[in-house]
This record gives C-alpha cells, structure tokens and sequence, in this order.
C-alpha cells in the first residue's frame, strides 16, 4: 500500500529465502504451521493506521456503553449459555477489509468482530519473524499502544494469568492438536508456561475442575478458552465428562458468552462511518432491488461458513429464521498490495487485550490476511501465492 516499500519488498524477495522463512516457522516448536504464511506483511501508513484506530475505538465506546449487556443478550443461543460470566471481554478482534472511497483514499470497512481470542502469542512471533528474514523499514511496527515485546508480553500475562501460577491455568479447546490454529497454542505454553489441555482432559469434582500432570491432579484456577461451543454440535462422536454449564468454581479468560455479544450480532447497533450498514433480516421492511450490493450472513457460524454473497430474493424468502441472519451493505476489497503474480486484497484484524481491573481494553497487536479470491481465508485461496496469514506493520 506504500508503492516505495511495497517496489523495495518485491525487489528484495526471492523464493529461496521465503522457502527458508518458512522452515523456520515449523522449525520453532518442532511443529508445521498448517495454514498457509503469506510471503510477505502488509505496511500501513499513518493515515490509513489512524483510520483503523479511529473506527476500532468508537466501537469500543459502544462496547462500554452500561446497557450492551441487555442489548446483546439475545445474542447467546440458550442453550450455550454459561455462568458466572464477567464484567467485559479478555479479548476483542474487529477485523477490516481495506477498501477504497469514491476519491481513491484507503478505508478500512469492518468486517466482523469477536469477543474470543484468536492468535496473540503467534503474530508476536511472526511479526519478529518477517523482520529478521525480510526487508522492513525501521519506523513500522506490528505493535500497537506503543508496546514492545517485553511489555506486550506482561499485557497477554496479565491478561491470561492474572495472580495465578502457570501451572493453575489451562489453554483449552476441542483437540487443540489439531486445529488449524494450533502453533498459536504451542506458542502460548511456550510464553505462558500453561499446559495445553483438550476438553476430555478436564476432570470434574462437584464445582472444581482438574488436570492430570504427571499421573497428579493439578487444581484449575482459570482456563484460557479457546473452545468454540459451536463445535461441539458439529462432532458429536466426541465425550466429554465436564459439565460446562454447571456453576464451576473456576475464571474464564475469556467467558464464552463474550463470543456471542461481540459478534455478527453487534453490528446493526453500531453507528460507525468505517462499519457497513448492517440490518437484522426480520427487520427489513423491504428486500432491497440492489441485492448485489448486499451480503446475506448467518449469526451463529464462523470462518465465512453459510455466508451468502451473491444474494438473491429466493435466498432471502427461504430462510426459515430471520432473526438469525443480518444483511449487510457488501463490502468492495480493493486490491492494494503489488505482488509479483497480480494485485492482491487484504484484511486486518485489530486485536484488544483487556485485563481484569482496566477500565478500557489496550490496543495490543494485529493479524493480517491476504486473498486474491473471492472471500478472504485459505478455503477461497488454494493454490494460490502471495495469500495467506500475515501480519501488518504499522508506520510510527
């Protein structure tokens, strides 16, 4: 998106060394990195970061207002529902498609948001990782709040442990060892010290939760939730003893109800120039006659399943529960990064920690993602170069 550094970065890179990049990924923690590194991050100027800051933070003040909870409280299925949920998100990720204005500026549009964690420990890692093996200019960062390293890592510490030892807390999710965002979870033990655990693991004991360690019961204090409850509808071979739901005596870090009020969902109530117009599907009056303009997206599903982009008024009148979906104002990727086989798209998530006691959660780093198909995410992009997970740098 800077053409001076985006021509010195495509000038620079050769096969041989991304090649070379990417064996050291897998070579970190003796692990391959199952979703496809992008060759290169994505560098932002000051305009476009203060844009993304700008929109990220007005939503946070709607997050803040005193009745978001009763205004998203249908967002949670009731059958999802869990206890003793706290006062705010550990973890807000809204995520932006880089467009361009009817002038040509670059805007970001967001495009989702979500109340979950998604791969902090990781994009630390890659974004020192891009810089040690590719060009970057000194002024860019990948961290945001002006943290570096050390202090972004306090931060994910305070966030995640709190006043408790590693070996108290756990980093949890449906196997976690084989889920496509697992060199995240083996770089958070490797950070964190906390044991990586799959749901089977949990041993109950009237309120109290446990982890084998050695052949010994090892007390959970707070888990590091990483465990989409939607997926446990989709694999129904799977068992479990833990009872989920029952009134535990254990922190969630982060509470899974926050999934569902920070989501798909909140996005008709935000009044925001940088978020697409977004309706409820049972409150639109009228099917619009621009549909191709509009995208059709489901409530309760993640990683663009069920989303509808070329929506028609048959897919419209099919939906048997309109309460559940939302249709919104289509957002238009421009394709702003030069690559050396075509103009690519891109995505950048912006990523919250907020730790217990804060009165406002701390812009901390970010996720990046590159498409040259239709939908962002590896699924539209087989094979394909220059696409794929990255991170972005941020001009200071």
């Amino acid at each position: 998106m800077i053409q001076a550094i985006r021509e010195k970065y495509n000038a620079a890179f050769n096969e041989e060394n991304y090649q070379k990049f990417l064996q050291h990924l897998d070579g970190l923690f003796n692990k391959e990195v199952i979703f496809r590194v992008a060759e290169t991050p994505i560098f932002v100027d000051k305009t476009l970061k203060t844009k993304l800051i700008f929109a990220c933070e007005n939503i946070i003040d709607e997050i803040l207002n005193p009745n978001f909870k009763e205004l998203t409280q249908r967002a949670i299925p009731k059958n999802l529902e869990v206890k003793n949920e706290n006062d705010h998100p550990h973890f807000i990720c809204i995520d932006f498609g880089i467009c361009e204005d009817a002038l040509g500026n670059l805007i970001p549009q967001m495009i989702e948001m979500q109340g979950f964690a998604s791969l902090y420990a990781w994009e630390n890692i890659i974004g020192n990782q891009y810089k040690e093996h590719f060009y970057c200019p000194p002024n860019f960062n990948h961290l945001l709040s002006n943290l570096d390293s050390d202090s972004f890592t306090a931060l994910l510490k305070k966030v995640v442990l709190a006043n408790c030892n590693p070996e108290e807390v756990v980093l949890m999710d449906l196997k976690p060892h084989e889920q496509k965002t697992r060199i995240d979870f083996y770089a958070t033990h490797d950070l964190l010290g906390i044991p990586i655990i799959c749901l089977s693991d949990l041993i109950q004991k009237e309120n109290k939760l446990f982890y084998l360690k050695d052949g010994t019961e090892m007390l959970i204090k707070r888990i590091y939730n990483r465990l989409i409850f939607d997926d446990l509808a989709a694999n129904t071979d799977f068992t479990y003893s833990a009872d989920l739901f029952s009134d535990l005596d254990v922190e969630w870090v982060g509470h899974p109800n926050w999934f569902y009020r920070i989501s798909k969902y909140t996005m008709p109530f935000l009044n925001n120039a940088f978020v697409p117009k977004t309706q409820f599907l049972h409150e639109v009056a009228t099917i619009p006659n621009d549909l191709e303009n509009y995208v059709l997206k489901p409530l309760f599903s993640f990683s663009g399943q069920g989303v509808i982009i070329d929506v028609t008024p048959e897919d419209i009148t099919q939906i048997k529960d309109p309460e559940n979906w939302i249709l919104q104002s289509k957002v238009k990727y421009a394709e702003v990064i030069e690559s050396p086989t075509g103009k690519v798209k891109c995505e950048i998530r912006m990523m919250y920690l907020w730790p217990d006691g804060d009165k406002r959660p701390t812009l901390a780093t970010n996720l990046g993602r590159m498409s040259k198909g239709k939908m962002i995410g590896v699924r539209y992009n087989q094979n394909m170069d220059w696409v794929g997970g990255n991170i972005a740098f941020f001009e200071d």
